[in-house]
């Protein structure tokens, strides 16, 4: 008898908040799959109740304590035949949610992956934030604590791209503050239960959302999105001309050198080159 045809993993994105975001083909995706895995059985129980789709007997969890000793038995029903389902709570699975491993061991061993994409809070918030969207690097929760905390910090505070955390309530307050020291007084945006009935979008600057936000009375899911740094000034001629005699110093050609000055100071290498050039001219 031959091998079954391969199923696929389909990355089913679910509503943050408002039930009504949900998509006539997630809805569809939930209602055939063979099996969904969800962060939480009850939560997406509920949610399929919501929508009129049976759960029992397909529900199955994966979440942040079991997805790498899952993967055998989902990889092991894909190569079967079987479409799996894969959910979060809320949003899209695999961007701060379970899912990720899964993907990845997917991909690998060479079977299908598909997305119904949909909700996210993370793209949701930037969009709404009023910030710059052309470049954006999503940090996701940060540590919390020690030395891995604070180079995140010193990351995000060099970092020219908007930057998007997401943040416990409680936690809030403190994160802010940690984000003046790091970043300086930066444009800010704190969205919170994006799509809920109590929808709230804060928009100012760091030290004044430090204010209104310090009494830590803050309920709901929080999003967190900050403005870049302002771009390093560029280099001025003196700087390339010292860069560039101190490569010819040690040695390098001309060519060498601008290459390793462009790189290094973010100039144009034919700049760099023609200061070579001229440096190597007046001690020749």
């Amino acid at each position: 008898m031959p091998p079954a045809e391969p199923g696929a993993v389909v990355l089913v994105a679910t509503p943050i908040g408002n039930l009504g975001d949900i998509s006539a083909r997630a809805s569809e995706t939930l209602a055939a799959a063979d099996v969904i895995c969800c962060e939480d059985t009850r939560h997406t129980r509920a949610l399929l109740s919501a929508l009129g789709i049976r759960g029992a007997g397909r529900l199955v969890s994966l979440h942040q304590h079991n997805e790498s000793a899952r993967l055998a038995d989902v990889l092991g029903w894909v190569a079967g035949g079987r479409t799996v389902a894969v959910v979060s709570d809320a949003g899209t699975p695999g961007i701060s949610d379970p899912g990720a491993l899964l993907v990845a061991a997917a991909a690998a061993a060479g079977l299908p992956v598909r997305v119904v994409p949909g909700a996210s809070s993370v793209v949701a918030a930037l969009v709404v934030s009023g910030l710059p969207t052309e470049r954006y690097c999503v940090e996701g929760f940060l540590p919390r604590s020690g030395p891995a905390r604070r180079a995140r910090l010193a990351s995000i505070g060099a970092d020219e791209r908007t930057t998007v955390l997401l943040e416990a309530p409680r936690r809030l307050a403190d994160t802010l503050a940690d984000l003046l020291g790091a970043c300086g007084n930066r444009a800010v945006a704190i969205a919170r239960e994006l799509t809920k009935v109590h929808e709230e979008v804060w928009r100012g600057r760091l030290a004044d959302a430090v204010a209104h936000f310090s009494s830590g009375d803050v309920r709901g899911e929080i999003v967190v999105v900050i403005a870049g740094a302002a771009p390093s000034p560029p280099a001025s001629d003196d700087e390339v001309a010292v860069a560039v005699a101190a490569r010819l110093a040690e040695g390098a050609g001309v060519g060498q050198a601008a290459t390793d000055v462009a790189a290094e100071l973010g100039v144009a290498r034919r700049r760099a080159y023609q200061v070579a050039l001229d440096l190597r001219a007046t001690t020749d």
